[in-house]
């Protein structure tokens, strides 16, 4: 099933072309609703493979199929209008080859109407994106921490301290040659990040990373604070949703069990004839 093609509005060449201009606000979104809500201020909407921990309740973001990515894409596709609109590819999708990676990205693009694709990765895959950059796939970068690695990186640790930060900086230089149009900077040091921003051409999104950062992206769900036990240190909470949450469901239970709710402006009365119910 094809989607419609990318709404007016940012497309991958508006959004390199913001290198050291106003930062550029991104964030994830997964329901139409939601992408309804943060598109008008928003200049990128990334469909993340987060979507498995934050919707599915997965442990980690490896177990998210390609079917999960693209259903969750059309849902968010039918609430954006001018942001860039960026799918993840999820774990497995894309390491094996330049070709399957091709095959898969494309399908999304198709089944999507999204303007993009990320993967992550950087010198092992400036191959891939240099293929798929070529054969018309806009796909965006993602270096640092990269959670579909989370296994063999051993957690979710700042990447890129020490002697590593040699490794990081590689990687961004390798998806910028390749052709990506921008790149995901996650959990890095500040430092790093900066002197990485300085030295590459294409925008840096960071998460957990630095301000001097070309723009910042972060999991809508963290920032409107819908996990009371889950508080990176990257994340700013711009509301605390998930207690208020508890606050409305405690409220409610109590109302249906002292038979408050519902009350008379909440159901129907019987019908009179000649009047209108």
């Amino acid at each position: 099933m094809s989607a419609t093609t990318h709404a007016k509005g940012s497309n991958p060449l508006s959004i390199r072309a913001r290198k050291g201009g106003i930062p550029l606000v991104c964030l994830t979104a997964y329901t139409t609703p939601v992408a309804r809500l943060v598109d008008p201020h928003c200049d990128l909407v990334l469909v993340g493979d987060s979507v498995g921990m934050v919707l599915h309740g997965l442990p980690s973001t490896v177990g998210v199929t390609l079917d999960m990515m693209i259903l969750h894409g059309q849902a968010v596709r039918r609430g954006i209008e001018n942001a860039l609109l960026v799918v993840d590819m999820p774990f497995g999708s894309y390491e094996e080859s330049p070709a399957q990676a091709f095959r898969n990205a494309s399908r999304i693009m198709a089944e999507t109407g999204c303007a993009a694709v990320k993967l992550e990765g950087g010198v092992s895959m400036a191959e891939t994106i240099s293929f798929l950059v070529a054969r018309g796939i806009p796909v965006m970068a993602h270096v640092g921490l990269t959670p579909q690695g989370v296994n063999a990186f051993g957690g979710y640790t700042v990447q890129g301290r020490g002697e590593d930060a040699g490794g990081v900086i590689a990687d961004a230089r390798a998806v910028a040659y390749a052709g990506a149009f921008s790149v995901v900077l996650e959990k890095v040091p500040e430092t790093l990040a900066r002197a990485i921003t300085a030295e590459i051409d294409i925008p840096t999104i960071g998460i957990g990373a630095s301000p001097a950062c070309d723009g910042q992206i972060l999991v809508v769900d963290d920032m409107l604070g819908l996990f009371t036990d889950f508080r990176p240190k990257f994340v700013k909470r711009y509301a605390e949703l998930g207690h208020a949450t508890t606050e409305a469901v405690v409220a409610y239970a109590e109302d249906v069990r002292q038979r408050r709710f519902p009350g008379p402006e909440h159901v129907f009365a019987e019908k009179l004839p000649g009047k209108k119910s």
